[in-house]
This record gives structure tokens, sequence and C-alpha cells, in this order.
């Protein structure tokens, strides 16, 4: 049984790891063979992008995962692993994931994502990825609401503007 101030530190690590769990997006990622110029790249770029990435124990990480209920995590803590979470778009790990797990020579694997309390595979994780930005799909939808309205705008308007050419050709008419 480890010392009291041992199991301590752990028990705070695992009261992290829950509440990075609860609170946010992220994916759990196999980071096995990768480079340290590579892993410092990516480490910079996911700090710019508010993307917090740190290599994590297994078995404390369970631990966690079962305080939230995603314990279809278990399957998937083995071997190397690192969590990628974003409080702020839950979407922002997944994307920058993707983005070097997508390469040729790909060392890094997702394992699993989870988003808004959901598990979701690491077929969904590259589909989320993959995703517009959310002002964009807001933008995409606020489009497809307005297109009706402006097209019954246009048409009236073509129909005031024909008479107005009518009643101006009358008026030249009539004038000549």
């Amino acid at each position: 049984m480890p010392n009291a101030k041992v199991l301590s530190e752990k028990q705070a690590i695992v009261a992290q790891l829950t509440e990075k769990l609860k609170s946010a997006g992220g994916v759990l990622v196999d980071y096995s063979g990768i480079t340290v110029a590579e892993d410092t790249e990516m480490r910079k770029k996911m700090r710019e992008a508010g993307v917090d990435y740190t290599v994590v124990k297994n078995t404390l990480t369970r631990f966690a995962a079962k305080n939230v209920g995603f314990d279809a995590f278990d399957p998937h803590l083995n071997g190397t692993t690192a969590l990628a979470v974003s409080a702020e778009d839950p979407v922002a790990a997944a994307k920058l994931i993707n983005e070097y797990a997508g390469k040729k020579d790909a060392k890094i694997k997702i394992k699993v994502g989870f988003v808004n309390g959901k598990i979701i595979s690491p077929d969904e994780v590259k589909a989320l990825a993959e995703l517009p930005p959310k002002d964009v799909l807001v933008a995409q939808v606020l489009g497809t609401m307005m297109a009706p309205i402006s097209g019954l705008a246009n048409v009236l308007n073509a129909n005031i503007r024909g008479l107005a050419v009518a009643l101006q050709a009358i008026a030249d008419k009539k004038s000549a």
C-alpha cells in the first residue's frame, strides 16, 4: 500500500482528470514512436489552440473515467496514452489530433474520443474534426433559412419592377 503522501497526490491527479473529462471534449491518443521534435511541434500547436495535451497513466485515467461514467474507455487504456482536451472548443482537440493522425507517416493514433459527455469512436472523431468551424455552420444554417425569404422578396420586387416598366412605357407612348 502506498504511503499517504503518494496516495493523496494520485487522488489529486484523478480529481484533475475527472474535471477534464467532465467539462470538455477531447481525444485519447496512442503516441508511441513519436520523436521529440514532432512532440514539441504538436504541443506548441496545441497550446496555441487552447488544447491541454498531457501524457496520462492508464490506471489513474481509468479511475477518472469511472468517476465520469466513461466505462467504455477501459479497453482503450493500455500502452502509451496521452489526453488532448479543450474546455473552450470541444472540437479543437479532435481537429489537431486528426491533423497529426492523418499524415502519411503518422505515428499518432486516435484511441477514442469524447464530447459533451459521450464517447465517440476514432471514425467519429475524424468526422467531427472535418466539420467546418461553428461560425461557418451557423452562417450556413442562417443562409438556408434566409433563402426562401430573399427569394420571395425578389419575386415581389420583380412584379413591382415589371409594373413600373409597363407604366413608363405607356407614359412614353402617350407623350410621343
